[in-house]
This record gives structure tokens, sequence and C-alpha cells, in this order.
């Protein structure tokens, strides 16, 4: 698996106004939400990426009035997934 690792400035990670415990998760999540707002990443890998499910990832969405994208492949998806009977990631 191909791993990109990004170095965070010393300064920048103590000015993090979140509990050193939950800076990583916090960054994985907000560079997931930005990434998908530019249409970088679609859905689902913008979901792992922030390393939570499909319902919360959707509510991360809707909190920050971040609209949903569909590409033309979407739709299939979605319908394939439903008939494949598996239970979404939660």
């Amino acid at each position: 698996m191909a791993q990109l690792q990004i170095t965070i400035p010393e300064e920048v990670s103590l000015a993090l106004r979140v509990p050193p415990e939950e800076a990583e998760s916090a960054l994985r999540q907000e560079l997931a939400l930005a990434l998908y707002a530019r249409g970088m990443l679609p859905f689902g890998k913008a979901r792992l990426l922030a390393g939570v499910g499909v319902r919360e990832f959707a509510e991360l969405l809707a909190a920050r009035q971040i609209p949903r994208h569909y590409s033309e492949d979407d739709p299939q998806m979605d319908i394939d997934y439903a008939q494949s009977g598996l239970v979404p990631n939660r």
C-alpha cells in the first residue's frame, strides 16, 4: 500500500485546539472533508480517510453544509451496494 506522510510543524501541532490524543483523527477528518468539498476525493475514499462510517461521514458533511456530489457512476454503485445485502459501515 502506498503511504503518504505529512509533517506538521511543531508550532502548528502545539497550537491545535484539540487534545493531543485526538489530533490525528481530527486532522484526518478535516482533510477528508476539505478534499471531498473540493471534489478531489469521492465520498467513499474521503470517508476512509476520515476513518468513519458512511452515516457518520454523511452527518459530518451535513453539519458543515457540504453538499453531496454524485457522478454518473454513483447511482449504479448505490444500486449494486443495495442489492448486495451488505450492511453499511457505521
